[in-house]
């Protein structure tokens, strides 16, 4: 069979195209030779000394940095948007109707390269008076200065260190300025709305965590849910207003008192021999209420799969936990926190025996043995019997009797830590510290409880691993609004 061949007219015009579009790349690369030119006679202007350390080389270039880097954007946007830029005629969002380009209007912003000049066509429609750039849309142009690259590092860098620690950090590192009251705005609209199922990992990312875990062993994995709450710094809403003066500023202080509020949260985790394998936190100054909703939000969609790990629940004695979890999980092991149970034998042995009396810690050490030998009955029948010292005594021995009667089947620990259960809520614990603590209890620092749950949310997707998940819904919440102000409704 014989190979057809491309006509010779036609061979002709491809290779007019092919030398057209090697024209083209050849003077795109002489363009960006000649910018870097520019850059490099700009930095050798800079150094004034004719042997420079390292570090003045150093400094010389990444003062000047942005120079180039957003020069160079500006050539590739030149490039791969020229036929946008040359536009002459565009539909109006409004009525539809072909809009003709009046002028070019450039537009300068600041990225994390630098600042970059976008050159773009601006339409009028004459029929219905709308003006509009589409090229704003076509690029995802923030409506502001600056962009969103920069809103993602600032929003990144204000969940972890304080917002004029971040200011100066956002500074140093960008060679751009944002102040505290743009870091703030930002951080809460970037937060605003989130909810646990907005920073939590997708069900097959979870899956993905458990299959890694199961891998190998006989058993289903072992899903622990560990809730707690923790203290946090709040400040009422009447301590909104205006920023005035320093004297003004303690006065006005003063007329309001701040209050710690628990901001109550959740834990997932999977048990992979001796560490832990993080799925999921969830923590807000919140409810009991808010907090099982939240958590009935996760189970009913499918990111703890009771079918495929063994699940059980670790928390302290508080009884609306274990309310709210006979609710939702029936059939999960419960175990009561092994140390909270500890300090209410202590607690005892101290009033009973006097602090640091040697009979108080042998019969704490005994007593902790039979519990962990699951001896809850045999630990109860010794208390009923045991002579009180005092009247406070007596009190602590009761509060102890009906404490142990309400939770012992969650006090056989030797047999939860043979079947590989943790004993302990270690796992809550840590995550209050690294994403409650480290952030909120900073020195002076009040939060009005909008903004703690916004601060909360931004640092449970940023530990969930979805922090630029969350940021993509705020761009996108932000593109979709700029994009219905041309539209007419």
């Amino acid at each position: 069979m014989q190979r057809e061949e491309a006509p010779m007219g036609a061979a002709a015009v491809i290779a007019l195209a092919e030398v057209r579009e090697k024209k083209q790349q050849a003077e795109f690369r002489r363009q960006l030779h000649a910018r870097l030119d520019c850059w490099l006679e700009a930095v050798e202007d800079q150094m004034k000394e004719p042997k420079p350390t390292l570090e003045q080389l150093t400094r010389a270039v990444w003062d000047r940095r942005q120079e180039l880097t957003g020069s160079l954007t500006e050539a590739l946007l030149e490039q791969r948007y020229e036929a946008e830029q040359g536009q002459r005629s565009a539909p109006c969002p409004q009525c539809g109707r072909p809009a003709t380009a009046r002028a070019v209007v450039s537009r300068r912003v600041s990225t994390l390269v630098g600042e970059v000049e976008v050159d773009r066509p601006y339409f009028y429609c004459v029929l219905c008076g709308h003006g509009f750039t589409p090229l704003d849309a076509s690029l995802g142009l923030a409506e502001g200065r600056k962009q969103f690259d920069l809103q993602r590092a600032a929003a990144k860098l204000t969940a972890e260190v304080p917002y004029e620690t971040a200011r100066e950090l956002f500074a140093e590192l960008t060679g751009i300025q944002m102040g505290t009251e743009r870091l703030h705005t930002l951080t809460n609209a970037v937060a605003e709305g989130l909810g646990v199922l907005d920073v939590a990992p997708t069900r097959s990312e979870i899956a993905q965590q458990i299959a890694i875990v199961a891998a190998g062993r006989r058993q289903r994995p072992i899903l622990v849910l560990a809730l707690d709450g923790a203290q946090v710094p709040t400040r009422p809403d009447t301590a909104q207003g205006s920023r005035p003066g320093r004297k003004k500023q303690r006065a006005k202080r003063a007329r309001w008192q701040g209050q710690w509020r628990e901001a109550k949260g959740f834990r997932c985790y999977l048990v992979d021999n001796d560490r832990i394998v993080h799925l999921l936190s969830w923590h807000q100054i919140q409810s009991d209420e808010e907090l099982f909703a939240a958590l009935r939000q996760v189970k009913e969609a499918g990111l703890m799969p009771e079918e495929e790990v063994r699940l059980c629940v670790v928390a302290d004695g508080a009884p609306w936990i274990w309310h709210g979890v006979a609710q939702l999980f029936p059939t999960a092991r419960e175990i009561l926190d092994y140390y909270h149970c500890s300090q209410h034998i202590h607690a005892v042995a101290e009033l009973h025996y006097g602090a640091g009396a040697a009979a108080a810690l042998e019969w704490v050490e005994a007593t902790m043995a039979r519990l962990f030998a699951g001896e809850v009955d045999g630990v109860i029948w010794g208390l009923q019997r045991l002579p009180p010292a005092t009247a406070a005594a007596a009190l602590a021995i009761d509060k102890l009797i009906g404490y142990l009667r309400q939770h012992s089947h969650r006090i056989n620990y030797g047999a939860q830590r043979k079947a590989g259960y943790p004993l302990g809520s270690g796992g809550i614990e840590a995550a209050h510290k690294f994403i409650c603590h480290a952030r909120l209890k900073r020195s002076g620092a009040w939060w009005y409880v909008a903004n703690s749950n916004h601060m909360l949310a931004l640092r449970c997707a940023k530990y969930n691993g979805t922090f630029d998940r969350v940021f993509e819904r705020y761009r996108q919440t932000l593109l979709a609004k700029s994009q219905q102000k041309n539209v007419k409704k």
